[in-house]
């Protein structure tokens, strides 16, 4: 799971270095989409028990919108990639928003299989917040693949998302035991 979540957060890089003006710009655009499939393939096979049919539905159609487009413009396809992969986890999550339990629900049954009523509508804000920012991440990708520069698209594709995500992840966890140590 780590190795695809960490070739998932380089991808952008072997994007840049691979399409910039450089040395090693002789690389098509279709070796990165099939590598992104290739990708996609894999956070399926290792999500799959974790998130259920969501992350199939989401992945399949990740991984057909980026073939279309190959067909269209590769250029776009091989920014496309961030922007599917947030596209599908927030399908996900607001899924699981109009079929409970939530996805952050599920996670925290993990750990504590009965919750109490003000835990589960806790975690229903939590997926709240996780869908929203996924949204507005993949919008912000699109963005920068379309009007941006390939410098500017790999800056938040490859390194701002995530730390966005790290943060948004370090301050809900310092806030929910902020909120345990006050109950």
């Amino acid at each position: 799971m780590l190795a695809v979540a960490a070739a998932g957060a380089v991808y952008p890089f072997l994007v840049y270095l691979g399409l910039a003006d450089s040395g090693m710009s002789s690389l098509r655009p279709s070796w990165f989409v099939i590598f992104a499939l290739i990708l996609i393939g894999l956070r399926l096979l290792v999500m799959r028990r974790a998130v259920g049919r969501g992350w199939l539905i989401g992945s399949a159609a990740a991984a057909l919108a980026l073939v279309a487009l190959l067909a269209l413009d590769p250029d776009l396809a091989v920014k496309a990639y961030p922007v599917m992969i947030s596209l599908a986890a927030a399908g996900i999550f607001g899924s699981s928003l109009l079929w409970p339990p939530t996805v952050v629900e599920r996670i925290a049954r993990l750990r504590e299989p009965d919750l109490p009523s003000q835990a589960v509508a806790y975690t229903r804000g939590v997926t709240r917040i996780w869908f929203w920012f996924l949204l507005s991440n993949a919008a912000i990708a699109a963005a920068l693949g379309l009007w941006g520069s390939l410098a500017q698209w790999t800056l938040w594709t490859g390194l701002i998302s995530y730390l966005l995500m790290g943060t948004l992840f370090l301050g809900e966890l310092t806030w929910r035991q902020y909120i345990r140590s006050r109950a």
